[in-house]
């Protein structure tokens, strides 16, 4: 009888054993994936363009290493850490800015690339259209609504003729933005006085200078500029002059007003696409380059309170209050 039960016993402790393995076996696995971040440099708005792209993946559920990287504004860095990322064999690349868009689509030819922070991937090369990217790359713009934030000047203060810009000499989206700005600045009763700078170090020193000539002020998406929002601020509100930016983290580091993009949201944007090529299985290039879907207006209740601006302005109701 003993020898019989322990025959038994066993019996069920090997079909127990073969019925977890089969259940292991036919239990799908959750897959993980390693993304690396190349983030050209670190200012509000690219940091917001990395967050909200880190966000809804994890609101998506979706396991994921993130390997952020940061390339301080340098453009040959920013080629080091793609290729780092090329030789790890990260399951994708997410490129925040152009040139380290362009520095990572140098590195690889196989891993897929999105990139965010672009204000023209055509020009930049990075993509033969919008519509039909090819290779291994795609993802969303940050060009702004230039035109209507330019006629912000108007509504505020009708005299305002001659509009600054100050921007980076080496930023190709830089470029890109100030002719499209002196392209519809006559239509506009307006005039562009730009300067350009090719360190961050100058960037005081030329505002100053280009302080004298102008009545206005617009920020672009300029890296080298955003950087540099605090000092450029408190040197245009001192001056008395109005500031218009193209994105709201400007408004945030004390310019006056901005009906922009958001970064965040363009960061959650381009975290679908990235849902679309790891877990649907899609091809950067079968995925057509996106601009930002919605616009943010904001306005810092202490830049307008110091230009003694009045806050009933068509330009300021049903924007949100920024500062103190």
């Amino acid at each position: 009888m003993k020898k019989n039960l322990g025959k038994k016993v066993l019996l069920i402790v090997l079909l127990v054993s073969l019925l977890s393995g089969c259940a292991s076996d036919e239990a799908p696995s959750e897959k993980s994936f390693v993304i690396g971040i190349n983030q050209l440099a670190e200012h509000p708005a690219l940091d917001d363009a990395r967050l909200g792209f880190e966000d809804a993946l994890k609101e998506a559920n979706i396991t994921v290493e993130f390997v952020y990287q940061n390339a301080q504004g340098d453009i040959p860095t920013s080629l080091s850490i793609a290729q780092k990322f090329a030789r790890d064999k990260v399951d994708l690349i997410y490129a925040i800015a152009t040139h380290a868009a362009q520095s990572s689509k140098q590195a690889t030819k196989e891993i897929p690339i999105l990139f965010s922070a672009v204000t023209d991937p055509v020009i930049a090369e990075l993509v033969a259209s919008t519509e039909n990217p090819g290779g291994n790359i795609t993802g969303t713009s940050d060009a702004t609504p230039m035109k209507a934030q330019l006629e912000t000047f108007k509504k505020i203060d009708p005299s305002i003729t001659k509009i600054g810009i100050l921007f980076n000499t080496s930023e190709v989206n830089s470029e890109i933005q100030v002719n499209q700005a002196k392209n519809l600045a006559g239509e506009l009763g307006l005039e562009i006085i730009e300067m350009g700078v090719s360190n961050i170090n100058d960037i005081p020193q030329a505002l100053d200078s280009l302080i004298k000539d102008i009545d206005g002020f617009y920020a672009i998406t300029d890296n080298m500029i955003a950087s540099a929002v605090a000092i450029v601020a408190d040197k245009l509100n001192n001056a008395g002059i109005v500031s218009v930016g193209a994105e709201g983290s400007f408004v945030e580091g004390g310019l006056l007003v901005s009906d922009g993009i958001s970064y965040y949201d363009l960061g959650k944007q381009t975290a679908q696409m990235a849902i679309d090529i790891l877990v649907n299985g899609k091809a950067p290039s079968e995925i057509p380059s996106q601009s930002a879907q919605e616009t943010k207006a904001v306005f810092n209740q202490e830049t307008l309170d110091k230009l003694g601006l009045d806050v009933n302005n068509e330009v300021f109701k049903g924007a949100e209050a920024v500062g103190n």
